[in-house]
């Protein structure tokens, strides 16, 4: 048992003190893999599909206009108990990362509209717009036949991450703060 133990110890310290290995190559396949923090690395991402909505106040919320922004976008509904218990960590979110480049967007599918959602916006003090979507945008995301739907979009504008189901808090304020370090690459500059 001591020799193998040897051995093997012999063959780690081996490994580690071979100054001329060279570094291992990626794969266009592995470069796809999502990175520690789960996102999708950024030549994995495709882009998001782009919206024009009204918010509460009947202003333009477009996707297209958020671009050098990290943007969080969460289907949700008020009937969606799920979303109940994401969306007070969307507005911490919100609160805690505005200012380094964060905006968080929920997009409703109560399907009486803003009957419903603005007296529920005005109750739960959400600091972030809320606009009124449909299932057709909410398919082009991926949402499927549950919800609450999140995905954040990178400066770019490109999915970098999505999750159906209410999301793991801790996980998801980390992909922020690694999204908000990514550089932003402004074409027109």
């Amino acid at each position: 048992m001591r020799y193998l133990i040897s051995v093997l110890a012999a063959v780690c310290m081996a490994s580690v003190a071979i100054p001329d290995a060279k570094p291992e190559r990626v794969s266009p396949a592995q470069q796809k893999l999502p990175t520690q923090s789960g996102l999708q690395p950024p030549s994995g991402r495709g882009l998001a599909p782009d919206f024009n909505l009204k918010d509460a106040s009947g202003k333009d919320v477009k996707l297209a206009d958020l671009k050098g922004k990290v943007v969080l976008v969460n289907f949700w509904a008020t009937w969606c108990e799920g979303c109940q218990v994401e969306i007070p960590w969307f507005i911490e979110f919100q609160t805690e990362y505005a200012k380094q480049g964060l905006v968080v967007v929920g997009i409703s599918l109560d399907d009486d509209g803003w009957k419903s959602v603005k007296s529920w916006i005005k109750e739960k003090k959400v600091n972030y717009p809320i606009v009124i979507g449909n299932e057709g945008l909410g398919k082009q995301y991926g949402l499927g036949d549950g919800m609450p739907l999140t995905a954040l979009v990178d400066r770019e504008g490109r999915i970098a991450d999505s999750h159906t189901g209410v999301v793991e808090k801790t996980a998801t304020q980390q992909k922020i703060r690694d999204l908000l370090e990514e550089s932003f690459k402004n074409p027109a500059m």
